[in-house]
């Protein structure tokens, strides 16, 4: 992927993997960021959440969509999963043998560059709260982060209700405890979650105004476009590949919500033994 294969004007093929449909606003911030790629991306919808698994069993899944999407030809693999990434990304890059760019370090990376207060709070789940990935990660730029988990949002996400006043109530109740006790100054807010982006409109309305929101699918895209550098211009019209390991349907009709274009063809995969 690097300048020889840039010089024959060669389509990277990109893997990006997730649990579920919420990898999906990685995958849409990745087709403007890099428009001329081929994508493959791997859902694990049969075997999600991730975020109840133990840490060994969660390493054992992606470690499996790591080889899968090596077989569908990716060239450089995206963890589009806050989960998989904060769990087990050293033991998918162990098991990888194509560069791997996981979705913490970069949502840290431009928090910290955006912060001037050097205060950031992080929304994620359960799980991702739990491994304190971000908060190592932007401590070690010199960041203080206060983590906060938001359980409700995902179902509310998926259910729809993105401008429901429920989930404004919701938001509203999220965030007043995370910029309270010392980190009234916080001036960042980090979309640590990859179905959070759908609510962005709506934690702008909510958060304190001086406060930039950060979205780590966003900063995940940015990533991979300078991971694979200056490249000649191509058609611009990316090939798409979608694998499910549950109903294809339903991974159609939330899916599309979460990329913004109508996705047709899935195909159904197995992966357990």
């Amino acid at each position: 992927m690097a300048a020889k294969e840039q010089s024959r004007g060669k389509r990277p093929i990109l893997g990006v993997f997730d649990s579920g449909v919420g990898g999906l606003t990685v995958l849409q911030s990745m087709l403007q960021a890099v428009p001329d790629a081929d994508y493959v991306y791997f859902g694990d919808t049969a075997r999600l959440p991730y975020g109840s698994k133990s840490v060994d069993t969660v390493a054992k899944y992606a470690v499996e969509a790591t080889q899968f999407l090596e077989r569908q030809g990716a060239e450089l693999l995206v963890i589009a999963c806050n989960t998989a990434t904060a769990l087990a990304l050293p033991q998918i890059e162990q098991a990888a043998r194509v560069p791997v760019i996981g979705v913490v370090e970069p949502g840290a990376e431009r928090a910290a560059e955006a912060s001037h207060k050097k205060q950031v709070v992080v929304l994620g789940t359960e799980a991702t709260v739990a491994s304190h990935a971000y908060a190592r990660a932007l401590e070690a730029r010199g960041v203080q982060a206060r983590e906060k988990a938001c359980p409700l949002f995902v179902p509310l996400v998926e259910e729809g209700w993105v401008e429901h006043p429920v989930t404004r109530q919701v938001a509203e109740i999220y965030l007043r405890e995370a910029f309270a006790e010392g980190f009234e100054q916080a001036d960042v807010l980090v979309l640590g979650c990859t179905h959070y982006p759908l609510l962005k409109p709506l934690l702008r309305s909510v958060a304190p105004p001086h406060v930039a929101i950060v979205d780590s699918a966003e900063s995940t895209a940015q990533a991979v476009a300078a991971k694979l550098g200056a490249r000649p211009a191509g058609s611009g019209h990316a090939g798409l590949k979608f694998f499910a390991t549950d109903s294809v349907e339903k991974f159609r009709r939330l899916g599309t919500r979460f990329l913004g274009r109508p996705i047709k063809n899935v195909i159904h995969v197995d992966l357990r033994e």
